[in-house]
């Protein structure tokens, strides 16, 4: 537990790094759909608010068995944007497709709290060439996400031509005085590199008229988040179906964000610890449903933040927590996070995911590469993460139901490492101790009495020659 002052400070550099990823789900949704400017005013403040319970819920925990008590921030995971949207246009878009997608959200999220249990023992198959795969899969997917931030681009699947080079400096501007402070200083204001980054880059756009804060004096001083907002939510087979789906890829990618926050902390991860934090997740995402927003899942951001400046405490993420349900229920507040520009933003994000790839690369340092196995298994984990990434729109020339996986990166990638481990490794998993035993007592013995039917070639007289067979 930290000064009160100090966790203010970190807490506030965790929601300004986080504040994007959080309310762009909404966004999304609400142009897709084609919702009013109210409805998506709503959805935002909301999602902050329900990000700020999610937060506090894993990261403070709730007793014994929900929240796995690391410094872990919760936020809407994307894989649920497109099958939401489309559950959203199949019952009719616009508002009215609104209580399909909660009540799909609240089975969905009952289903993960139930499941959480059975998901938590298959951690024995996330070995380290698969944890660390995961984790540098999610770093470099996340990495074009921060390059179209910086060029302020139309998505991760359009390539910006031509280049604004304005936004350009302003991304790289942001990144090179985090590195400055980063160097130049040592202890709090080092660890707060972050937010000065952000603060220089947003008061610098300010004064070049490429920042705006009138949306502060427009916005209301006080909203809350009303349970059932858009009416109650209706239940119907294939949006559940298709949100099930979503949340055991989610299950997935908090399972990797634990293992690189694990790895971090310096904690092993357990098979409690996974159905703990899984719990957390199951929950949030109900408490999502019934207050208008979304699924919700760990958020890599603030994984590489941690990683970037090595501010372990979870009580930190605890204040980040707090933070956002005071912007989810003060307008105003929010409106002065929205004025940080998305080029500057895009600065800080790229030193954050890089940060999750190098957690990866430590935890990959573990893994025997001289058995080849585990070099398919890390090497095509990585390619087709890549080859989501680079090219997404793939997903579109696959069926539907699968569309969820080919469309990530990281969903793709993470499935890979799991799916190859249990292919290549498989005799490994399911031998028995005393086969491992007699395996053992195999490579140790000379190669030459294990072989006792072979010739042994020798040296005798400066010229080789052999001997008689044992």
């Amino acid at each position: 537990m930290l000064p009160a002052w100090k966790l203010g400070f970190y807490g506030l550099q965790h929601v300004l790094t986080f504040y994007a990823a959080a309310v762009i789900v909404p966004v999304l949704l609400a142009g897709a759909m084609g919702l009013p400017r109210a409805a998506l005013e709503h959805l935002i403040e909301a999602d902050l608010f329900t990000c700020g319970i999610a937060s506090f819920i894993q990261s403070a925990g709730l007793g014994r068995y929900i929240g796995v008590k690391l410094p872990l921030l919760q936020g809407v995971t994307f894989v649920a944007v497109t099958p939401m949207i489309a559950i959203g246009v199949a019952a009719g878009g616009g508002v009215q497709g609104l209580p399909q997608i909660f009540g799909a959200v609240i089975a969905g999220g009952l289903f993960t709290f139930l499941a959480a249990p059975w998901f938590g023992k298959l951690v024995k198959f996330f070995p380290p060439v698969v944890t660390g795969s995961v984790i540098l899969v999610i770093g470099l997917a996340l990495l074009p996400v921060a390059a179209n931030d910086i060029v302020n681009g139309q998505g991760t699947g359009v390539m910006q031509n031509p280049v604004n080079m304005r936004n350009v400096a302003y991304g790289l501007g942001t990144l090179a005085s985090i590195l400055l402070i980063q160097r130049m200083f040592k202890g709090f204001i080092a660890s707060i590199a972050v937010l000065f980054g952000l603060v220089a880059g947003t008061l610098t756009a300010w004064f070049l008229g490429d920042a705006s804060f009138d949306g502060v004096m427009t916005a209301p001083w006080v909203t809350v988040a009303q349970p059932f907002y858009f009416g109650l939510p209706t239940f119907h087979v294939v949006p559940v179906l298709s949100m099930l789906v979503v949340m055991i890829i989610t299950m997935l990618e908090t399972t990797g964000d634990v293992f690189a926050t694990g790895s971090i902390v310096k904690k092993d991860i357990t098979s409690e610890d996974i159905t703990r934090a899984i719990r957390a997740d199951g929950l949030a995402t109900i408490i999502g449903g019934v207050l208008n927003s979304f699924p919700y899942t760990c958020i890599a951001e603030n994984v590489g933040l941690v990683r970037l400046t090595r501010v372990t405490s979870r009580w930190v993420v605890v204040a980040a927590a707090f933070i956002m349900m005071a912007l989810g229920c003060l307008p105003k507040l929010a409106a002065i996070i929205a004025s940080v520009p998305l080029p500057v933003l895009g600065g800080a994000a790229l030193a954050m995911f890089a940060a999750v790839a190098v957690v990866g690369i430590q935890t990959l340092v573990k893994v025997d590469f001289d058995n080849l196995n585990n070099t398919v298994i890390v090497g095509t984990s990585i390619g087709l993460s890549m080859l989501a990434t680079a090219q997404p729109h793939i997903a579109d020339h696959f069926p539907a139901w699968m569309q969820v996986i080919f469309g990530s990166g990281i969903t793709l990638g993470a499935m890979s490492a799991i799916l190859l481990h249990l292919v290549f490794n498989f005799g490994n998993l399911c031998s028995t101790p005393q086969e491992e035993e007699q395996d053992a007592v195999i490579l140790e013995t000379p190669v030459w009495n294990v072989v006792s039917t072979q010739d042994k070639p020798t040296v005798a007289g400066g010229q080789i020659g052999r001997t008689q067979p044992e």
